[in-house]
């Protein structure tokens, strides 16, 4: 049996939370556009999401200048940094890793591609230097973990085997890792290395959701998973 909004790519079963996250962000990336999520199953990404932040307008960060087509910018332009960051769920964390730094932002093609090309150096240099800063929570009564990653540096708020409400802050959405401009990467997993974990659905108890286009309606939403390139924001 398949989810009703994303028939025949996201399975039955897996983790039902809360959204991470207040105000409008948009989904940028999806498990309901394709499987996998973000082309590849490494790090247990199957099924993950990437969600920034957006003013009412749709806007990630004010218009960019000219000067933005050939450099990178400071993460602090954007909506998304600094923005507090929720648990999903209710459980207990395994893994809080701070002080990897929050590097600068990238959103023109000039910028993006030179960046793009040193993905392989951080890969080979680790977890650390693909996550960022990060949490990773144990679902309460469940084999299942939840992964936010790409924290702001000195927001982490938790430590392992502290436990943790669904609602409760674990730290600030930053730039950190293999990010290109700041965003939230959240993904579900069945172990909590990632490395050798599998990916799982993670879907979310309720929110609203609309089209970015200045009008549209918001459509109310239960169980299920945001669309890419729609906007969301809890009810």
């Amino acid at each position: 049996m398949m989810s009703r909004n994303t028939p025949g790519l996201i399975p039955e079963g897996g983790v039902i939370g809360r959204l991470p996250f207040d105000g409008q962000w948009l989904t940028e990336i999806s498990p309901t556009r394709r499987v996998p999520s973000h082309g590849t199953e490494l790090f247990a990404t199957t099924y993950a999401f990437d969600f920034v932040a957006v003013d009412d307008d749709g806007r990630t960060a004010p218009k960019r200048s000219l000067h933005a087509l050939f450099t990178p910018e400071p993460p602090e332009l954007f909506h998304a940094f600094g923005r507090p960051l929720y648990s999903p769920v209710a459980g207990t964390v395994v893994s809080a890793h701070d002080g990897e730094p929050d590097h600068e932002a990238r959103r023109s093609m000039l910028t993006l591609i030179p960046y793009g090309l040193t993905q392989p150096q951080r890969i080979r240099r680790g977890l650390t230097a693909v996550l960022g800063n990060h949490v990773i929570i144990q679902v309460a009564e469940s084999p299942y973990y939840v992964g936010l990653v790409h924290l702001q540096r000195g927001s982490v708020r938790v430590s392992p085997d502290e436990r943790v409400c669904a609602g409760d802050q674990i730290g600030r959405c930053g730039n950190s890792g293999n990010s290109t401009q700041p965003h939230l990467h959240v993904q579900a997993m069945d172990s909590p290395d990632a490395y050798a974990a599998k990916g799982v659905p993670l879907r979310f108890e309720e929110f609203w959701q609309r089209s970015p286009q200045q009008g549209a309606p918001w459509e109310l939403c239960r169980q299920s998973c945001p669309e890419q390139r729609l906007i969301i924001t809890q009810p």
